[in-house]
């Protein structure tokens, strides 16, 4: 027991003769020194890749065009990525519409921005048929979904239906619905100018009768979209139909639709028609 005691105490002195000694401190030391170099760079290096503690805000790109939108980026030093380019009515083309990172968001520099803009060149859509579709109010409703603008004009016709599309105009052009049956493309957000039928309101110009057969006249008078008022008979007329209109009451003016026109009936043609 003591053997080992002598032997166990000789190893721990030199253990702690080696471990004092100059060598050893020495090349400690210099371990050490190299270990807390290789952090330190290590560390330094880390921070310089990383950016880590440093972070930008990031600005309100939403609303600006896409021109001054990328200056603005990389004045920030941000990199940047249309993520998608959308349509929207009302807003103009390449104008940015949502952003991310959001606005204020804080970031490392040089962060990837992802935008959404509105197209420069809207899709075109194919317009719904007039054939059995011609009512104007059911096809502006079918277009507003299509988000093509509609306005309309009325124009009198005694024949169709109230609200019956006649036909329409785009840039100036005009369109039937022929033109629409072969197939009509037009791009989203723009404006169609309907012409429309009415029985109501408006002006027209009421025909010159005079020196026509009762029967002329009042085809004439119905299909204007005016109506056969007081008709006077002189004592001549034997044949309402054969008889001959010698005056009229309004002459040639503008009156509303539905007025009643007022004839005067000889039976044969007045001398100051021939």
């Amino acid at each position: 027991m003591s053997k080992l005691t002598s032997k166990l105490g000789s190893w721990l002195r030199e253990t702690w003769y080696f471990f004092t000694s100059t060598y050893f401190l020495k090349n400690f030391g210099k371990l050490l020194g190299i270990a807390l170099l290789l952090f330190l760079g290590l560390t330094f290096w880390m921070r310089c890749y990383t950016r880590h503690g440093d972070s930008t805000e990031v600005g309100k790109y939403v609303g600006m065009t896409y021109e001054d939108a990328v200056a603005s980026l990389e004045d920030d030093n941000f990199r940047h990525v249309v993520l998608d380019s959308i349509f929207r009515v009302d807003e103009k083309p390449g104008l940015v519409l949502e952003q991310n990172p959001k606005p204020n968001s804080l970031v490392k520099e040089n962060r990837t921005i992802y935008l959404t803009i509105t197209k420069r060149i809207p899709d075109e859509v194919s317009l719904p048929s007039l054939v059995g579709n011609d009512d104007y109010n059911g096809y502006a409703k079918k277009l507003k979904f299509l988000d093509i603008r509609t306005k309309s004009k009325q124009v009198f016709n005694s024949k169709l239906e109230p609200n019956t599309i006649l036909h329409f105009f785009f840039n100036g052009k005009k369109y039937t619905q022929r033109d629409v049956t072969k197939g009509l493309k037009v791009p989203r957000g723009a404006t169609l100018e309907f012409v429309i039928t009415s029985r109501e309101g408006g002006k027209i110009k009421v025909p010159d009768v005079v020196c026509m057969s009762f029967d002329e006249a009042e085809f004439l008078i119905t299909n204007s979209g005016l109506k056969l008022g007081k008709v006077i008979e002189d004592s001549t007329v034997s044949d309402r139909g054969s008889a001959f209109v010698k005056s009229q009451f309004p002459m040639s003016s503008r009156v509303s639709v539905g007025t009643n026109v007022e004839v005067q009936l000889t039976q044969d043609k007045p001398i100051s028609c021939d």
